[in-house]
């Protein structure tokens, strides 16, 4: 299953890279959020999987629910004239980091610790 994750997402980096798709500049803050919050549910998801915890429903929903909220936070914020993307940052960010940490640890623990 890992493996057609790294492949599905290799594939939409490539596709990425070949077409010419572009959008307006004034929207690239919103998808950096976005960007982070898919790149937080991947790694939770690569956790999970190590874990033997993992769900599709529960990563695809939460693939999508916490892109559109961050993209709606930085959106809401830049509205009112808040900056509302530092919650997204904040905790899709620390959760990144708190992830990389625990796949760095299970890996160790599996491949070159071996316990």
């Amino acid at each position: 299953m890992i493996i057609a994750s790294i492949v599905g997402l290799a594939a939409g980096i490539s596709l990425g890279f070949i077409q010419n798709i572009s959008y307006p500049s004034e929207y690239s803050f919103y998808i950096t959020m976005a960007l982070l919050a898919a790149l937080d549910s991947i790694v939770g998801a690569a956790r999970a999987q190590l874990e033997g915890k993992y769900n599709m429903v529960i990563f695809t929903t939460g693939f999508f629910l916490n892109a559109v909220l961050a993209g709606l936070l930085a959106y809401l914020g830049d509205r009112l004239g808040v900056p509302l993307y530092y919650a997204a940052i904040l905790v899709f960010g620390g959760r990144l980091f708190q992830n990389l940490g625990v796949i760095r640890r299970i890996v160790l623990d599996r491949y070159v610790l071996k316990k």
